[in-house]
């Protein structure tokens, strides 16, 4: 069904507890400041509509919520690099090391020592968020396979199919590109453009068995998150009664925060640690296809990107040999 070990990868994740800490104080922080500002803007609403009438006040308070949730909304999305890097990037290095079998430090130290892992491999977090936005993309292309396969085979009806599955898809790569920072931390490369490079070629490769693996985590992620949404849906509403002017819609943008928080800091790394599992197996003992890389070159402007980079990155140092074919490699469409 899936190749994956879900006990195992929640016993590795718990070894990280320092790092569950530090993600739970990060997105529950942000969705409190979520909270704080949508009520602050709610209550100024409510009171500066104090000076006319009640329908007034009403949409005062509705607007100053949203202004409020806007602002926060800017805070956070400047905030996106910090997080890839400290917090994203670094609990990857963690449970790199006890995929592996390695042993990492416990403790505050765990935080630390992720922290240099990160800083050896990418330097400044710019670096680190450009590779990962063009990380992002090349899986997108790579996603776009499966439906221009459907597209192409004459039964009726599979159109659809392939844009519910592309759909699919778009959800379940959400778990795959720190996959490829994963292996530019693991191959301790200089360059992590050309790590980079190397592991998106050998994810295309062996995409199906990827695809398969996230489909199925994105049901359990997904399916646990709706749990949690609902759960949330009365601690949410009441925060929304207790607030001036409170509007019931609030309550589910409340509870979609609450749940989120609770995705991004518990559910988002036990994917991940799966991930690990199955990408890291499935690669073993093999090399990136050149058939592949071409491949991927020809379909995708942010593949040619990252070449690029990497032999900026390698001029005036050693350039990494061609990689050469794996004849147990499945061969692109």
């Amino acid at each position: 069904m899936w190749d994956f070990e879900l006990r195992k990868a929640i016993g590795l994740m718990l070894k990280t507890m320092p790092f569950l800490v530090l993600r739970m104080g990060v997105y529950f922080g942000i969705t409190l400041g979520y909270i704080l500002l949508t009520g602050t803007g709610a209550g100024l609403g409510w009171g500066i509509g104090g000076f006319g009438s009640s329908d007034f006040q009403a949409q005062s308070a509705f607007w100053g919520g949203l202004i409020g949730f806007g602002i926060f909304g800017t805070i956070a999305y400047l905030m996106r690099e910090y997080i890839l890097y400290i917090v994203k990037a670094g609990h990857i290095a963690v449970l790199l090391e006890l995929v592996h079998g390695n042993r990492v430090p416990e403790g505050r130290s765990q935080v630390q020592h992720a922290r240099l892992s990160v800083q050896e491999r990418f330097g400044q977090a710019s670096v680190l968020f450009a590779l990962d936005q063009l990380i992002k993309g090349v899986i997108k292309a790579i996603s776009g396979l499966a439906r221009g396969i459907l597209t192409f085979l004459p039964v009726p009806g599979l159109e659809q199919l392939a844009r519910l599955l592309h759909a699919f898809l778009k959800v379940a790569i959400g778990f795959i590109d720190e996959l490829i920072l994963a292996y530019a931390m693991h191959t301790r490369s200089d360059n992590p453009w050309s790590a980079s490079k190397d592991a998106l070629v050998l994810y295309g490769q062996n995409y199906k068995t990827m695809f398969k693996n996230a489909a199925w985590l994105a049901l359990i992620i997904y399916g646990l998150s709706l749990l949690v949404f609902i759960v949330m849906l009365f601690p949410a509403g009441l925060l929304v009664y207790l607030a001036p002017g409170g509007w019931s819609a609030a309550s589910v943008v409340l509870a979609l925060l609450l749940a989120w928080s609770l995705k991004a800091a518990v559910l988002e790394p036990l994917a991940i640690t799966c991930m690990m599992q199955v990408y890291f197996k499935t690669i073993a003992d093999q090399e990136p296809n050149p058939e592949w890389d071409a491949r991927l070159e020809q379909m995708s402007r942010q593949f040619r990107t990252i070449k690029e980079k990497a032999r900026q990155f390698g001029r005036g140092n050693d350039a990494p040999e061609p990689a050469a074919a794996n004849p147990g490699a499945e061969p692109p469409p």
